[in-house]
């Protein structure tokens, strides 16, 4: 069984930073598609950072809003994914979600397995 637990949400100021971890368990992170999703209130999940699977370097792909603020990256020793989020804005309050898939080729393909979420509010 997989499991995802998402750690490390709070509150800050605007400019502030945070890092958010994913810990996996039941599946190697090292050979799946891990995600990071965030949902503001009223608004839809939007997909914030991708890693793809790869032993050595995944592909990495980011939302227009955090590219160059954040930075997703891959401890397979540890089987954990993290985000480290920079320069936070009050636009990035949301609850943040880890998801995993096996690889795919196509990168629409869903995510099968979801952690419970973490809440980063960042205030001005």
């Amino acid at each position: 069984q997989v499991q995802l637990v998402e750690s490390g949400g709070g509150s800050v100021q605007a400019g502030d930073s945070l890092r958010l971890s994913c810990a996996a368990s039941g599946r190697a992170v090292s050979n799946s598609d891990i995600a990071w999703f965030r949902q503001a209130p009223g608004k839809e999940r939007e997909l914030v950072a991708r890693i793809q699977a790869g032993w050595m370097v995944g592909s990495i792909k980011y939302a227009d809003s955090v590219k160059g603020r954040f930075t997703i990256s891959r401890d397979s020793a540890k089987n954990t994914v993290a985000l480290q989020m920079n320069s936070l804005e009050p636009e990035d309050t949301a609850v943040y979600y880890c998801a995993a898939r096996p690889y795919a080729v196509q990168d629409s393909s869903e995510y099968d397995w979801w952690g419970q979420g973490t809440q980063v509010t960042v205030s001005s």
